[in-house]
């Protein structure tokens, strides 16, 4: 209950008024926030890349763990009052220890050195975050630790009814969910129930670069009509029926049943 009050004084001295556009949720939990820095495993060194500050209480505590800190926050209204929270609250080496950067997370390069991303994100940006981190980034981050909506969370975990997520994070690294979070633990409450996605990254992906780029061409055009067989989509393709025989696949199978393995075999009867 003291950080849920001071925030809401905060937002009230301020007239701080949340874009709904931007997917403005502040985290008034202290139990969550102490579940996001345990399990973002943050030593002294580690770079931390934050998405979405807001004000700063996330950014508050990851001040606590390590000395470098890029904190991304597309509002420019929000940028300068993150470090007015962080000086009224006595965060620590605030001015050593944090770049913030006043743009948008899907349009900024991360970093070209070793990161990780902790972050409670807006929900519309995941699908776009993930691919921006793991498709367009020089350097992809050893981990992510990220809220994001339950649902979403659950299908990248779901190895039984996968979506074009689970396969794309499944190519780069391990998922698990660490907690559920309820509408009431922020401030507004979004309409959805929230979680805590941890995803531990390989030290590269378990395909290189062609054979990643086949698997989204035809992972894309498999789930572009996902509730038809693959005979209707694959098999569309030229020689596509013939591909999924060389791969093992049954062609009456539905996307959601392909494993990462199957679309990583099916890819390279492509390339053969």
């Amino acid at each position: 209950m003291l950080l849920e009050q001071e925030i809401r004084n905060f937002c009230k001295k301020h007239g701080i008024q949340l874009n709904k556009d931007y997917g403005q949720h502040f985290l008034i939990t202290e139990n969550i926030l102490e579940n996001i820095i345990k399990a973002a495993n943050i030593q002294p060194h580690d770079h931390i890349v934050e998405i979405g500050p807001g004000i700063g209480t996330l950014t508050r505590e990851l001040l606590k763990c390590t000395s470098h800190i890029t904190a991304i926050e597309i509002d420019t209204c929000l940028t300068r009052l993150l470090q007015e929270f962080l000086v009224t609250s006595n965060a620590k080496n605030i001015t050593n220890n944090l770049n913030i950067i006043n743009n948008n997370a899907l349009h900024t390069p991360f970093p070209a050195i070793p990161y990780k991303i902790v972050a409670n994100i807006p929900y519309h940006i995941t699908s776009p975050l993930l691919r921006h981190t793991f498709l367009e980034s020089a350097c992809t981050p050893t981990s992510l630790t990220l809220m994001i909506q339950k649902e979403v969370a659950e299908k990248i975990c779901d190895e039984k009814n996968r979506g074009l997520l689970t396969i794309l994070v499944s190519l780069f690294g391990k998922p698990h969910i660490i907690c559920t979070v309820p509408r009431c633990a922020f401030l507004p409450p979004p309409k959805v129930h929230s979680a805590v996605l941890q995803i531990d990254c390989f030290s590269k992906p378990i395909v290189d670069k062609p054979t990643l780029e086949k698997i989204f061409i035809l992972v894309k055009h498999a789930f572009s009509q996902k509730r038809k067989m693959l005979r209707n989509t694959i098999g569309s393709l030229p020689d596509g029926l013939d591909m999924l025989q060389k791969a093992g696949i049954d062609p009456e199978r539905r996307p959601q049943t392909v494993s990462t393995e199957e679309w990583i075999r099916l890819a390279k009867v492509v390339s053969s």
